[in-house]
């Protein structure tokens, strides 16, 4: 069975929530950043994964932080950016 982008992503944004809140379930469409679930520090490194894991170079992407609020916000961003 494939793993999916949005499965991947979840994974690794349930394993921050729980590094930092202790707890780790989180909506598809649950806010992420702009709720405060997790703080910029976080966003950063959500900025290196993306990097890191699927080829986006964030300098040459058009970018604001709520094209990565919630798991749908990200899966769309990735699909849209990610290089083939």
């Amino acid at each position: 069975m494939e793993v999916t982008t949005k499965t991947k992503l979840r994974e690794f944004l349930i394993n921050m929530l729980i590094e930092h809140k202790g707890q780790g379930n989180i909506l598809d469409d649950e806010s992420i950043f702009m709720s405060g679930l997790l703080d910029s520090f976080s966003m950063m490194n959500v900025v290196m994964y993306l990097e890191k894991t699927y080829g986006i170079d964030f300098s040459k992407v058009e970018f604001d932080v709520s094209f990565l609020d919630t798991v749908n916000d990200i899966e769309k961003f990735i699909d849209s950016n990610q290089k083939m």
